[in-house]
C-alpha cells in the first residue's frame, strides 16, 4: 500500500503517502486501517473514509467539546456516542467539573486499536476514574437507558454503515429523552459544501425535537471540501446567546489546555456562510 485514496465521493477525493501500514483489520463491523503518513502523522480509516489524523485532530475534537461544554456551564454528565478512538473523551476529561463521562462504541477493535496505535488521542483518558465503556450500538443505547445527560456529544461516522444509524429522527429523539433539562446534544455533521443533503436532513429532523437547532462550523485540513459542520440541539435558546465575557470567564476557570479553541472562535462558530444559510431555509 504505497498510498491510501478516500473512497467518500465519487467525483473527487484525497490520497495520503502511506509510509508504514500499522495496523489493517476487518471487524466484525467495519475495515479499520492505521498508518503513517510524514505529514499527518498516524492516519486512522474505517471502510475507504479517513477519520482522524495525529496532526489534525485537536481542532475537530476541541470543537466538538469545549463549545457545547462551556456554551452549557455546568455539566456534571456527558455522553459520548461512539469516539472509539479517545479524543473526545481527552477532551472532555480537561473539564474537572465533569464528574461521570459514559463512551458507547460499537466496536470494541477501534477501542483496543486507537490505544495501542493512536495513544496520543486518549493520552491516558481511558484510565480517568470518571469514565465508563459501553460496547454497543448508540441508537440502542440511547434507545434503552434510563440515565440523563447534561451534554451528548455524536462522534459518528458518516451515515453509511454503522453510522447511518445515528443520524435518524428517532435517534434524535431518544437523544433528547436522554437530555437534563437545558441540556445540549451536538453531533459531527459532515462538510456541507459536499454533504448538503446530510446537514438539510439532520435540520429538520431535529427540529421536531429541539427548540434550538442549528450548526457552527470549524476547517479542519483532512475534512476536505470546506468547513465542516457540527449541529446543535437544545430545548435553552439562551445557551448559544453567551456573550463573550461569560464565555472567556468559563474558560480561564476551567484552565484548559488547548490548542484550537478560544472564546472569541467559540462565538464566531456559529457564523454560518451563506451558503449554509440557504440550505437551512
Amino acid at each position: 500500500m504505497n498510498r491510501y485514496s478516500e473512497t467518500l465521493y465519487d467525483a473527487w477525493g484525497q490520497s495520503f503517502a502511506v509510509d508504514k501500514v500499522l495496523f489493517e483489520t476487518h471487524t466484525d463491523h467495519q475495515h479499520l486501517v492505521i498508518f503513517k503518513n510524514s505529514h499527518y502523522g498516524r492516519v486512522m480509516a474505517l471502510d475507504g473514509v479517513i477519520q482522524t489524523t495525529e496532526a489534525d485532530e485537536f481542532i475537530y475534537h476541541e470543537s466538538l467539546t469545549h463549545i457545547p461544554l462551556l456554551a452549557h456551564g455546568d455539566v456534571k454528565k456527558v455522553l459520548i456516542i461512539g469516539g472509539g478512538d479517545g479524543g473526545i473523551l481527552r477532551e472532555v476529561c480537561k473539564h474537572k467539573n465533569v464528574e461521570s463521562i459514559t463512551m458507547v462504541e460499537i466496536d470494541n477493535a477501534v477501542v483496543e486499536m486507537s490505544r495501542e496505535h493512536l495513544p496520543k488521542h486518549s493520552n491516558g483518558a481511558f484510565d480517568d476514574s470518571r469514565f465508563q465503556l459501553v460496547i454497543d450500538d448508540g441508537a440502542n443505547f440511547v434507545a434503552e437507558t434510563e440515565q440523563t445527560f447534561d451534554v451528548i456529544i455524536s462522534d459518528s461516522t458518516d451515515p453509511i454503515g454503522p453510522g447511518e444509524v445515528l443520524f435518524t429522527q428517532d435517534f434524535y429523539g431518544n437523544c433528547k429523552r436522554c437530555l437534563n433539562p437545558g441540556g445540549v446534544l451536538v453531533t459531527q455533521n459532515g462538510v456541507p459544501f459536499m454533504q448538503a443533503d446530510e446537514l438539510i436532513s439532520t435540520h429538520e429532523r431535529q427540529q421536531v425535537h429541539f427548540a434550538d437547532n442549528t450548526f457552527y462550523t470549524a476547517a479542519i485540513p483532512t475534512y476536505v471540501g470546506g468547513v465542516m459542520a457540527f449541529s446543535w440541539a437544545s430545548d435553552n435558546k439562551d445557551l448559544r446567546a453567551q456573550n463573550l465575557e461569560i464565555i472567556k470567564a468559563r474558560f480561564e476557570q476551567a484552565e484548559l489546555a488547548v490548542r484550537f479553541y478560544t472564546p472569541e472562535l467559540h462565538l464566531g462558530a456559529f457564523a454560518l456562510p451563506g451558503y449554509i444559510q440557504e440550505h437551512l431555509k
